[in-house]
This record gives structure tokens, sequence and C-alpha cells, in this order.
């Protein structure tokens, strides 16, 4: 069971970078792929725990798809983690 979990939290770890990668360039407001690579992560978390544009309905959608994405991933890891 603990490999069927392992194997569960790869497969869901394979989206990460299209949801983080779309997020990030709306957060930053950039269509450059270098955002992906850069470590800036004050407005990023800022933006996921927060509401930095109330007014864009592109980001609140992203935000909460990732939000989704984030807790989906944790539970996963979590059950992971403490499964004997």
């Amino acid at each position: 069971m603990k490999t069927a979990l392992l194997i569960i939290l790869i497969i869901w770890g394979i989206p990460s970078t299209y949801f983080r990668s779309k997020f990030r360039k709306i957060v930053y407001q950039t269509d450059d792929w270098k955002i992906n690579i850069k470590p800036l992560f004050v407005k990023e978390i800022k933006g996921i725990l927060g509401n930095i544009y109330p007014e864009n309905n592109d980001y609140i959608r992203a935000r909460n798809n990732y939000r989704v994405y984030l807790v989906v991933y944790l539970i996963i890891f979590i059950i992971y983690y403490f499964y004997k």
C-alpha cells in the first residue's frame, strides 16, 4: 500500500509545473518563461494566501485551482508519511 501511495504522490506531482507556472505568470504579471525558475516567493505566498488582484478573474480562478491542487497534494503526502 505504501508503494501505491508513493506512485500516486509522484503522479499527482506531475501537473505541479503547469499550475505553478500559470499562477506565477499571473501574480508576477509576465509571460517570460524564466519566472518558472526564479526563486521569487514573497509575492507568490501573498497571492496564494490572500487576494492581491481581486478584480482579476483569471487570477482568482488560477489561485483557487492551485489551492485545491496543493491541498490534495498535502493530504496525499500526509497519508503517505503517516501510513504504517
